[in-house]
């Protein structure tokens, strides 16, 4: 109330002064009570999630995401105790949350892909996968992308989304590996000679496992050769020069014991009419 240019604060406007600057200060103390707790949860949750060996990329970002939400699920708890009505405030985030989320549909799909990717780690830096349609070694493991890089020294960018919904073959994933060889005979060779040779070549390859048993075994009887499947094992990175040592091995001592190689041919018979 003002008299003669006095103001002078009668009860019910002391009441009022009272009553919000308690609600004021009663919000201070749970803002910053709330904001105590939250950097406790935080601290938990990204301590387990470092004994888990979650992965480094993915920590900060979990971290964040807690932190945030529970900032504004806090912030919105304290606006409503204020007395300041949230109702219309929450349709409009929804509402915008919903817009933007269609805007970005393809961009979160790939950045939920990369959370599930570094989440459960179907593959890590350095394996060798397929997928996509591309094959290569992993460089790099983003929240978007995955980065690898051919054999023959190709970039290759894949977009998550796709990379954790679709087919994928880990070829590191396992300590060995299993090389699947054809090595195709004439007709008039013979099989037992032709399987010694093998075994031959494969004694003396040190990188070719003893366990599990090779196999030697014919496969087909094709038009040209008769086929004889090979089955060796060998630690994963010595896949490649097992493929390529027995496949050049196995060609020169055929040649050496006169065992044939067949390759298809037609003969053209000439009628003289």
């Amino acid at each position: 109330m003002n008299y003669d240019g006095v103001l002078v604060i009668g009860d019910k406007d002391y009441g009022f002064v009272l009553d919000y600057g308690v609600k004021l200060l009663l919000t201070i103390v749970i803002l910053l009570v709330g904001f105590w707790i939250i950097k406790k949860i935080v601290n938990a949750v990204k301590s387990v999630m470092t004994k888990r060996s979650v992965d480094p990329t993915l920590i900060p970002f979990l971290v964040s995401l807690i932190s945030v939400t529970l900032k504004v699920l806090l912030l919105i708890s304290v606006i409503s105790y204020f007395g300041i009505p949230m109702t219309s405030f929450i349709a409009l985030i929804g509402a915008a949350g919903l817009a933007i989320g269609m805007a970005l549909s393809g961009t979160l799909q790939n950045f939920a892909g990369g959370v599930i990717l570094l989440i459960l780690k179907p593959f890590k830096v350095g394996d060798f996968i397929e997928a996509q349609g591309f094959m290569g070694v992993v460089n790099e493991i983003q929240i978007f992308n995955t980065i690898l890089t051919t054999t023959d020294n190709k970039r290759v960018i894949i977009p998550n989304g796709g990379l954790s919904t679709g087919a994928l073959v880990n070829y590191s994933a396992e300590n060995t590996r299993r090389v699947d060889l054809v090595f195709g005979i004439g007709y008039g060779d013979d099989i037992d000679k032709a399987k010694a040779v093998i075994n031959d070549v494969i004694g003396k390859c040190e990188k070719i496992l003893k366990e599990p048993e090779t196999f030697i075994g014919v496969v087909e009887l094709a038009d040209s050769s008769v086929n004889l499947v090979t089955r060796v094992w060998t630690n994963t990175p010595d896949y490649w020069d097992v493929f390529f040592y027995m496949q050049e091995t196995v060609k020169k001592e055929f040649d050496k014991q006169g065992i044939s190689i067949p390759f298809p041919q037609h003969d053209v018979h000439m009628i003289k009419e």
